[in-house]
């Protein structure tokens, strides 16, 4: 159950602070902190607390994640026809923002000689890339690996000196996961 980032986002939502709302709740700033990051779970009571600070309905916040997706697959079909925008990728991504946790995946499409830039905002972050189709360039620090379809790379993010690039003449896929 993913209650946490749900009770975040509708905290953010109405630019409440940690703080604001574990006073009005009752709680300890530390353990609404546990309750966002999925580590504690609330009794009712004080989930009951936590909604009524923020000002949401509890029923609401249990019925979206009642509703989270839980699987998600992506079929070959689904992005095997891909409009690049100008950018030159476009990315799948298997969960939105808010059911992310600890992991980011997202099926990439490059198109040729375009770029996929570095993620920002994370640090100490590993990252996987698989290619699917076609071959990418993956610049990391000081070296440059080219994978080609099959080919799959696990490396820790070096925000400074990263990027994967599409050097084919034709676009090309991959499978990436990152850790957030």
């Amino acid at each position: 159950m993913n209650i946490g980032s749900i009770i975040r986002r509708h905290r953010k939502a109405r630019r409440l602070t940690l703080r604001v709302v574990s006073e009005k709740a009752g709680i300890s700033e530390g353990f609404l902190s546990q309750v966002e990051n999925n580590v504690s779970s609330p009794s009712v009571d004080t989930l009951m607390n936590i909604c009524t600070a923020i000002g949401v309905n509890a029923g609401d916040i249990l019925n979206q994640v009642a509703n989270q997706e839980q699987l998600v697959v992506i079929r070959k079909g689904e992005w095997d026809d891909i409009d690049l925008p100008h950018t030159g990728f476009a990315t799948r991504r298997f969960f939105p923002p808010e059911n992310r946790e600890t992991l980011d995946s997202a099926i990439l499409c490059v198109a040729p000689q375009a770029s996929i830039p570095v993620r920002k905002g994370v640090k100490n972050g590993q990252e996987i890339l698989c290619v699917l189709r076609g071959a990418l360039e993956l610049v990391h620090g000081s070296e440059t690996v080219l994978l080609q379809e099959g080919d799959c790379a696990h490396f820790w993010s070096d925000h400074a000196n990263q990027k994967i690039v599409n050097r084919d003449v034709n676009a090309s896929m991959a499978l990436w996961v990152g850790t957030l």
